[in-house]
Formats: structure tokens, C-alpha cells, sequence
């Protein structure tokens, strides 16, 4: 079997490390995007660097290198992270709040599935959240564009589903729905 390989680290730490303006930005996107840490954000900045760098190499190519770039235009497209008619010039213009927006967290938030992110990151942990059935764990799971409509609560037993909005009243005049998870209020 032979010894494990060494894991290599999923992103790069910054090389100012004190820089009072970044680590602001950084904060609000922590908050804003109910992220758990700085790893989860480096990781995304991470990502955002090889999709940035990627383009770079290949407009550097000329038109060759436009040819060979579809792949990664149809990869970010389908990914959601930019629209369809971007081009590789594009790409170079991406934020980190483009690939923020595409995590499952964020999703079922803006669904209205949970009342706010870390509400919808807590779901997505418990298990109570699935894409097309199949359940989904991992709260920085990138939704494809064709999923997105297909995101749901997960179909258990002891699970009650959160209604976001304004509780019905029902015959007997207890509240139904949008209780703090049991569905009803004593």
C-alpha cells in the first residue's frame, strides 16, 4: 500500500499579513456570506486565481489559445459564475463575490429555504438539505446552474420544513409553519 501521499494545502495565505483594509473586506465577507473561517474565503480566493490565471495563459496564446479556452468558459458558465456570453477577456474581471454567490449556503438562502445563511449553512450540515434528492453535506458545494431549481428540504421523517415568511393559522388556531422548528407553538 505504501505511505499516504502529502496533502497540499487548498490555498495561499496572504503576503501582507497585517493589512488593516484587507482583513476588513475580509470580515465583511465573512459575515455577509456566513463563512465559518478565513480558510473556507482562502479557498474560494484560491479558486478564483486559477480560473483568473488560466484565462491570462491562454489570451496570452492569441487566437490558439482562445480556441483552446471553451473549456474553461463552459466550466465557469455552467458553474454560474459568469454569464453565457462571456468571453476569456471576461473571465479576468471575476470577483470573489461571484464565486461567494454560487456556494450552497448562499443558494438556499436566496431560495428561501432557511432565514439566513447561517441558518441555511446549519441545514446543509444536519443533512436536511438535498439537490434533486440526493443529500448534500458540504455547505461550500459550488450549484451548477441546472441544479439550482432542484434544490430542496431532504425528504425525512422527524424533519418539519421551515416556512419562511408569515405563520397560517390552521382550524383549531394553533400557528403552523415558520415556528422555531416544531411547527407548532404551545
Amino acid at each position: 500500500m505504501g505511505d499516504p501521499k502529502k496533502l497540499k494545502r487548498k490555498y495561499e495565505s496572504p503576503k501582507k499579513v497585517w493589512d488593516s483594509v484587507r482583513i476588513e473586506e475580509e470580515q465583511k465577507l465573512l459575515k455577509e456570506f456566513g463563512l465559518k473561517n478565513m480558510h473556507e474565503l482562502r479557498v474560494m480566493q484560491m479558486e478564483l486565481k486559477k480560473i483568473r490565471r488560466e484565462a491570462r495563459r491562454l489570451l496570452s496564446m492569441g487566437e490558439k489559445g482562445r480556441k483552446l479556452g471553451k473549456p474553461l468558459l463552459e466550466k465557469v458558465v455552467r458553474l454560474g459564475i459568469a454569464k453565457p456570453d462571456t468571453s476569456l477577456e471576461d473571465l479576468l474581471s471575476l470577483t470573489i463575490r461571484d464565486m461567494l454567490e454560487r456556494r450552497l449556503e448562499t443558494r438556499v438562502f436566496k431560495k428561501g429555504l432557511a432565514r439566513s445563511i447561517e441558518q441555511g449553512r446549519q441545514l446543509i450540515a444536519h443533512g436536511r438539505i438535498a439537490i434533486d434528492g440526493r443529500k448534500i453535506s458540504a455547505p461550500s458545494y459550488l450549484v451548477p446552474v441546472v441544479e439550482e431549481e432542484r434544490i430542496g428540504y431532504y425528504k425525512s421523517v422527524n424533519f418539519i420544513p421551515i416556512v419562511v415568511g408569515k405563520a397560517k393559522e390552521s382550524k383549531e388556531g394553533e400557528k403552523v409553519g415558520g415556528g422555531e422548528g416544531s411547527g407548532k407553538e404551545e
